[in-house]
């Protein structure tokens, strides 16, 4: 009986090495004083992609990324450690092979039998695919909260700026009916152009309502592509160019041959033609619009400019979030920016780019907006708040 005993009893230090080495889902290893890797795991293996003896006496930080050895992340790790204990994290990790993965990590020192700091234990698993459905659903709920408000504001656009000018188009045409007979030739007139006219801006308001809707109902029709820039504003510029003679004002094309985006083509159109359009009613005559880019990292910044009157702080800081009652005004005065710029932001946003501005009263305004220049690649977002790695 004591040689089987002998012959089944292991150590304490081995048993805990082979308990530790078993773990496979969490990379788990010890860096000396000098932060150096001197034991590691099987689940580290797996994870970081080094084997064992690839890995020991590399230094603590080659797990991390650049960026964060630039911001000397490691050494804050084991600062923190040293201060408080444990030190936790969550963030980038980096592999052998290049790429990465999101990790839920935790440091604390290990000591001796008197109390002193002979090195560090690393413990980390991959919560990648756990963080690509954390945030599968949150932007399937923020779709949800975004779609609701989306619904409300096509029906309170439908009850009031649809069917107030319907209403006083009636209301008129009622009037112009009972009083043929007796009413002045001059006054008949003036009431059929202002009917007209309020027929146009309802027609127009519809036109921007159905793209609008697109954005959200119509996904199917979503068909990014590499687009030459140059050629479209070409485009926009030729279908402009009769409103843009009437006030004689120039068009100016400073976009670079080859200069592409990566964009839905209809969505693009749409995007320089409601700019465009704004900048030509806003520009004095004489005035001129100049279309330019410039790269930024992966995205183009597109500069639309004028030379027109420009406009305050104030409407610079509501022109993309319109309220629905107002949207009917600038359609009426035959502006059409609440909801040409909402279409605006809204298909930006659906190609991954964003829109601001910048203007100064009385020297014009330049209109800015981002679009990706390749194919975006599916990135993950980092979570907001470090969560402890739960106990083994």
């Amino acid at each position: 009986m004591d040689k089987i005993i002998k012959k089944y009893y292991i150590p304490d230090t081995e048993f805990y090495s082979q308990i530790i080495d078993s773990l496979q889902d969490y990379a788990i290893f010890t860096v000396d004083i000098e932060l150096n890797v001197n034991s590691w795991n099987s689940g580290a293996n797996k994870i970081f992609q080094y084997s064992t003896e690839e890995i020991i006496g590399k230094p603590f930080e080659i797990i991390f990324t650049e960026e964060d050895k630039v911001n000397g992340i490691p050494k804050q790790e084991i600062e923190i450690a040293l201060k408080d204990g444990r030190s936790n994290d969550i963030r980038w990790h980096l592999c052998k092979d290049g790429s990465t993965f999101y990790a839920d990590g935790l440091v604390f020192p290990l000591k001796d039998e008197k109390d002193v700091v002979i090195g560090y234990v690393k413990i980390l698993r991959d919560i990648t695919a756990r963080k690509a459905s954390e945030d599968a659903i949150k932007k399937y709920a923020k779709e949800l909260k975004e779609l609701n408000t989306h619904k409300e504001n096509v029906l309170a656009i439908l009850s009031h700026d649809l069917r107030s000018p319907l209403a006083g188009i009636i209301q008129g045409a009622e009037y112009l009916k009972l009083n043929f007979d007796t009413i002045e030739a001059d006054v008949a007139k003036d009431l059929l152009e202002e009917f007209h006219k309020a027929a146009v801006n309802e027609l127009n308001m519809l036109d921007y309502l159905v793209e609008w809707a697109r954005i959200k109902y119509a996904a199917d029709v979503f068909v990014p592509a590499k687009i030459d820039l140059l050629q479209y504003v070409n485009k926009v510029f030729d279908s402009l160019k009769e409103t843009a003679a009437i006030n004689a004002i120039n068009f100016h094309n400073d976009i670079e041959e080859n200069s592409s985006v990566f964009a839905d083509e209809k969505m693009l159109i749409s995007i320089l033609q409601n700019i465009v359009s704004n900048a030509i009613k806003h520009s004095h005559k004489g005035g001129k619009v100049t279309v330019s880019a410039k790269k930024s990292e992966d995205m183009l910044i597109v500069e639309i400019n004028d030379t027109g009157k420009g406009m305050t702080k104030d409407i610079q800081d509501t022109l993309f979030t319109p309220q629905v009652k107002s949207l009917s005004k600038p359609v009426e005065e035959n502006k059409g920016a609440g909801i040409g710029l909402l279409l605006v932001k809204g298909f930006l946003e659906k190609n991954g780019g964003r829109i601001w501005v910048e203007s100064t009263e009385g020297s014009g305004s330049s209109f800015y907006f981002t679009l990706p220049i390749n194919k975006p690649l599916d990135t993950i977002d980092v979570l907001e708040e470090p969560q402890e790695i739960e106990s083994i």
